[in-house]
Parts: structure tokens; C-alpha cells; sequence
């Protein structure tokens, strides 16, 4: 496996990454400037979206940190988008054919990761939003290389999801979460989130082993700074990097409104979320 690199900045890379097939992955590899091995995080972009709103966001959070990462442009996105439309749930052949692609490619990802001079290779995480939440949690399962999860607006599979039975059988979460094997996970959800409700985080990780945490900020879908920079915290410590945040706030993930009004009293990780209707 090998990349054709081209400098974009001093912290930042583009990548075309060989996956085996005749097509390379487009993505952005960060890797923080010092003279040692780092930990280093796979980001995996939402539905409609793009390498860059992730490295613009958790990336730049992470790399301030010490932490290197790599995001790369799913099948039908960002460089390589023909549309997200063939990424409907409606036509169940073309979600599993999409869907085995973009697990194959993020795991040819972390290969890379793993194999990459200034990363360490036991320090390797996987962070995802949205669809990518659910296949970071999917690859996860089955690669033992992936030692920390982290999810935003993730969760189970919605109910009355067309033709369950079957796509359960490629995407599973709830099976997924089960074979961590005590790897620790993060969920960061929001209270109003219409896409992925409070419940179907909910279901999730109370189908997760120990250790395992749920976070929620106020807000929908899309996540405001204040928890782009608690998943980054959260990786710097289970990664042994360096979890304090530095003054300067990140970019919110794209399309992001402004962040709702902080509540007086915040849940604990384990507590059932505020009624997002309120």
C-alpha cells in the first residue's frame, strides 16, 4: 500500500490513497509537528459531506493535541461525489454495495495509519459522524487494531427502516457494539437530534460493554464546537496524548447553526437525556 502525497501546509497533506482498486481514496493526513511517534485517529464524514468538514473540525482539535489523523472522502462524496443519491436506504443492493466499499477503504485507512512512520501503531482510534458513525462502529468490530470509538449523532438503526431484516444483516450496530471487547467507546449525541434520535443512541450503548460512555450537548444533528473539543479531550485520554484544550476553538463540522443556549444542569454520561422536545 502506498500514497502519492501532496503538500498543502506544514501540518496538512493531501492523499491519494491506494486501496487495491483502480480508483485511490482522496484524503487529508494532519500530523502534529514533534519529533516523536503519535497517536493518531480515522475520521469517517456523514452523509453528503466530506473529508474537509472533518478535517476542519475534530482534525484540527486533534492535531492541537498531538494526535495525527486522517480523513478520507467516502464512496460518492467529496472528490469522488456522483451524488450521495445511490446511498439511499430505498434500493437495499446499492447500500450493501456502497456500504462493503466504504468499509473495505476505511480499513485500507487504518492499515495506512498503522504502517505510517510517525504514527504509533497501538494508539489507533476511529471517530465518526453520522453514516460514518455507524461504519466506524461496524469496522471497529472487526478490526482489533482500532483501540478507541468515538461516535457522534450515532446510534441503532432507525425503526421501520425499509427492508430491515436484511440490511440488519451487513449493519448491525447493536451486534457491532457487542464485540469491542473492552475497547472503550464515546457517544456524543445531541437532545434535539431529529436524524438520530436520543432513543436510538440510547439503544445503543445500553447494548455496549464496559467501558463506555454517553455525552449529550444541547442541539441537533449537527454538533457545536463545545463538543467537537470534548470528543478530542476524550481521545487524548484514552489515546495517552494531551487532553487539555488550548484557548482557541475549531471550526464547527459544516452546515452547523450557532450553539444552543447552555442549560443550568448537565446529565451524567449514564442518564436518560432531557425530553429534545422541550
Amino acid at each position: 500500500m502506498y500514497a502519492y502525497m501532496r503538500d498543502l501546509s506544514d501540518l496538512r497533506s493531501s492523499i491519494d490513497l491506494d486501496v487495491g482498486s483502480s480508483q485511490p481514496v482522496p484524503a487529508l493526513l494532519q500530523l502534529p509537528c514533534i519529533d516523536r511517534r503519535v497517536p493518531a485517529v480515522l475520521l469517517v464524514h456523514g452523509l453528503t459531506s466530506r473529508k474537509e468538514d472533518m478535517a476542519d473540525s475534530i482534525g484540527r482539535a486533534l492535531v492541537r493535541r498531538d494526535i495525527a489523523s486522517l480523513a478520507i472522502d467516502l464512496p460518492l462524496h467529496g472528490a469522488r461525489s456522483r451524488g450521495a443519491r445511490a446511498f439511499s436506504f430505498r434500493n437495499p443492493m446499492t447500500v450493501i454495495e456502497t456500504w462493503r466499499l466504504a468499509l473495505c477503504e476505511a480499513g485500507c485507512a487504518i492499515t495506512y495509519l498503522a504502517r505510517h512512520a510517525a504514527i504509533d501503531d497501538s494508539r489507533i482510534a476511529i471517530s465518526g459522524y453520522s453514516v460514518g458513525a455507524y461504519i466506524s462502529m461496524i469496522l471497529a468490530a472487526s478490526e482489533p487494531r482500532i483501540s478507541a470509538i468515538a461516535l457522534t449523532a450515532g446510534g441503532d438503526l432507525p425503526p421501520g427502516l425499509p427492508f430491515m431484516p436484511l440490511i440488519r444483516t451487513m449493519i448491525d450496530p447493536l451486534r457491532a457494539v457487542q464485540a469491542l471487547n473492552g475497547r472503550p467507546l464515546l457517544l456524543m449525541n445531541g437532545t434535539r437530534d431529529r436524524r438520530i434520535p436520543p432513543a436510538q443512541a440510547t439503544t445503543l450503548f445500553e447494548a455496549a460493554g464496559q467501558p463506555k460512555e454517553l455525552r449529550w450537548y444541547d442541539g441537533g444533528h449537527w454538533p457545536p464546537p463545545s463538543a467537537v473539543e470534548s470528543v478530542a479531550d476524550w481521545l487524548a485520554i484514552r489515546l495517552a496524548a494531551r487532553p487539555s484544550a488550548l484557548s482557541e476553538q475549531p471550526a464547527a463540522l459544516a452546515g452547523s447553526s450557532p450553539p444552543p443556549p447552555r442549560r443550568s444542569t448537565e446529565k451524567s454520561p449514564t442518564q436518560t437525556p432531557p425530553d429534545p422536545s422541550r
